[in-house]
């Protein structure tokens, strides 16, 4: 029954997202707010709300080792894994210039977020400040007036001839999915980890990580499909900016967050090194070709091997 809950809860982690996503998107522009508002905020919070309710959820049953290591697994899943698998199909080779801009941002929370962990705690006060500067963030980028995803996929703007009235039942229908999605993973994983002798932490990491980045990762692969890599990164980069800032300052604020001391000596120094690296990448315009790829599909790999050494 429980491999069932996680089944179930990842799927509709998935279909909640996905509807959520083209609803807002929608009645966005119906409503003809900005591309820029649009991208920063709804796809951004979109495309996290799957992360953000299995934390919530998570927090609020006791078990914030699965809150915080779906943030950290996530953001670490999003470059090695869907980057990789991504890069794989298309090589990055290009992307907007305010990536530039965002990827400092990027860094900057993964930073912080190893400092706060050191304290073993993540209170209200903590997340209070994290979501004021993911506030800033958004104003300063509007302000700047880059960045913004400019071109959507074609399947997110053909529901505007439906009506703003069939959107906002996406909206409703994918917020609703999404809450019992969250509720049957977490149920599940946690109910797996204590039935194997599996600590949540790794149930966080893993297959809780990866199930919350279900969007991202469809995103990404028909982005790559379509040769956009530039919408890829600015998904990927924005996604990582969210989950730290406004996943685990939303959740502590809700619920003050524990930190198992494994987080700060291992997993988010893993999180910050691979945050650097995919920087780098950026920044020195490398791009991340097929061979890049491939190596970071093996370390995703490795990684995922040595949480249960650890």
């Amino acid at each position: 029954m429980d491999y069932l809950f996680v089944a179930g809860g990842l799927v509709g982690l998935y279909f909640g997202a996905e509807w959520l996503l083209r609803g807002a998107i929608g009645v966005a522009q119906k409503l003809a707010i900005p591309t820029l508002i649009v991208s920063l905020v709804i796809v951004g919070f979109g495309t996290s709300m799957p992360e953000l309710l299995v934390s919530v959820r998570a927090a609020l049953t006791g078990s914030s080792d699965i809150a915080i290591g779906n943030v950290v697994g996530s953001n670490t899943a999003n470059i090695l894994l869907i980057v990789g698998a991504c890069a794989m199909i298309f090589p990055i080779t290009h992307w907007d210039k305010g990536v530039k801009r965002d990827t400092y941002v990027m860094i900057g929370a993964a930073v912080l977020l190893l400092g706060l962990v050191q304290f073993e705690a993540i209170g209200r006060i903590a997340g209070l400040l994290m979501v004021a500067g993911l506030i800033a963030y958004i104003l300063y980028a509007y302000v700047q007036g880059k960045g913004a995803v400019e071109e959507l996929a074609d399947e997110d703007v053909k529901h505007e001839t439906l009506g703003t009235g069939f959107m906002t039942l996406l909206i409703v229908g994918g917020l609703a999915t999404l809450f019992i999605g969250a509720e049957l993973l977490v149920r599940g994983a946690t109910n797996l980890a204590r039935d194997f002798g599996v600590s949540e932490a790794v149930i966080g990491l893993t297959v809780v990580a990866v199930g919350t980045s279900l969007p991202e990762l469809a995103t990404g692969i028909m982005s790559a499909l379509r040769k956009h890599s530039d919408i890829m990164i600015g998904n990927i980069v924005g996604s990582n900016i969210f989950n730290i800032l406004f996943i685990l300052g939303v959740t502590s604020v809700i619920q003050p967050i524990s930190v198992d001391p494994r987080f700060g000596s291992f997993d988010v120094p893993v999180m910050l090194g691979v945050t650097i690296g995919f920087a780098f990448l950026l920044l020195a315009h490398l791009g991340v070709r097929r061979l890049t790829a491939g190596a970071m599909l093996v370390a995703y790999v490795g990684y995922t091997l040595a949480l249960v050494q650890v």
